[in-house]
């Protein structure tokens, strides 16, 4: 029985044209990311001294009266972390859809995010003194690699260990997927819990990994964007390897193979760059679910399931849901607003039942 994300023909022509979709998405995102340097906690700046104060920052102008500077300074490099965490979770999304060929698949339902969370949590745990001093003297100065590289580490270990579980004979059905991906999650939940309840003694560490539980956008740095924009270019650079066989992963693995697809460099490649652009994001900003679960699936009804079309098309389309998403909570709640995981799990999680429902044929052996 086919899966929901392999129900039709890569090759066929389908849906809006991809320039298109491409040019809306992209008027979208830079309208968007011109009204967020505005607004924020403190009120709304003009567009002039907004653009005037992001120019300072790279020595183009003189920068602005203090505190505004400052001010303008952190909207930008939130700006700037959102955009890179909506892409690489929307990516991340769209390598494991074609990866499991399943539009159910995402780094949050399969509990790659959530391993990503588990190794930032540990690493906060060694740069917050949970660690021998001999270990802390070595990794202080390089703590934000290290909750990267920690998250990574989650990340790949999630995501290899579902893929062998969910799948039998090379493929992996619906049921085991959500399945597996639920109980996958519901452990590392756990994990995440335990280690809250560990480090209560120590509110600072405590909080830092509470918040990482439900994601966070404030007090964003240059070295966060950064690392969040490093991690996304390196997993962008598998799409040319990657998205021509995912489009002939449509009919399973074994006629792949036989039309000289190399299967395994494939699910290699692809789950080691959707769990690197996962980690990136989760270790700037925390556990972020859905973006990688709604953003591919409206793309793929848009121009289509080809993955030559769908990945570079996510690069926009996580961005333009997660940054407007961001701004118009801030701009209507103001100082209501939630945090990015709670908003983005208010709005996923009903579409993820809409999906459920609109494939419970598929799912009937639950």
């Amino acid at each position: 029985m086919p899966s929901p994300a392999s129900s039709s023909k890569p090759g066929r022509a389908k849906g809006i044209s991809p320039v298109v979709v491409a040019a809306l998405l992209g008027t979208v995102l830079f309208v968007v990311a011109l009204l967020s340097v505005k607004v924020g906690s403190t009120g709304v700046r003009g567009l002039r001294q907004s653009f005037q104060g992001v120019l300072s920052l790279a020595g183009l102008t003189a920068p602005l009266e203090e505190p505004h500077q400052t001010i303008v300074a952190l909207r930008f490099y939130r700006v700037l972390v959102t955009i890179a965490v909506g892409a690489a979770l929307s990516l991340s999304g769209g390598l494991l859809q074609g990866v499991f060929r399943n539009s159910l698949a995402s780094p949050s339902i399969l509990g790659v995010s959530a391993g990503a969370s588990v190794g930032a949590s540990v690493a906060i745990l060694l740069v917050g003194g949970y660690a021998s001093t001999l270990v802390m003297e070595r990794t202080s100065g390089f703590a934000p690699l290290l909750v990267t590289g920690c998250g990574l580490a989650g990340a790949l270990i999630t995501a290899f260990l579902v893929m062998v579980l969910a799948s039998r004979g090379g493929r992996t059905s619906l049921t085991s997927l959500v399945l597996v991906g639920i109980a996958v999650n519901t452990f590392l939940a756990g994990l995440i819990a335990a280690i809250q309840s560990l480090t209560l003694p120590r509110i600072e560490v405590s909080r830092a990994i509470f918040a990482w539980t439900f994601g966070t956008l404030e007090d964003r740095s240059g070295e966060h964007a950064l690392l969040a924009w490093g991690a996304l270019l390196v997993s962008t650079a598998v799409i040319p390897f990657v998205a021509r066989e995912l489009d002939l992963f449509v009919g399973g693995e074994e006629d792949a193979a036989a039309l000289g697809v190399r299967t395994q460099r494939v699910k290699l490649l692809s789950v080691v760059a959707a769990s690197l652009a996962a980690a990136g994001a989760v270790s700037v900003a925390g556990q972020i679910s859905f973006v990688g679960l709604v953003v591919p699936h409206l793309l793929r009804l848009a121009v289509g399931p080809s993955h030559r079309r769908l990945l570079p098309l996510c690069l926009l389309g996580g961005p333009v849901f997660l940054l407007g998403a961001d701004y118009l909570q801030r701009t209507f709640l103001q100082e209501y607003t939630l945090q990015p995981g709670i908003l983005m799990s208010l709005l996923g999680g009903p579409f993820f039942l809409f999906l459920l429902v609109r494939y419970r044929h598929q799912v009937r052996g639950f």
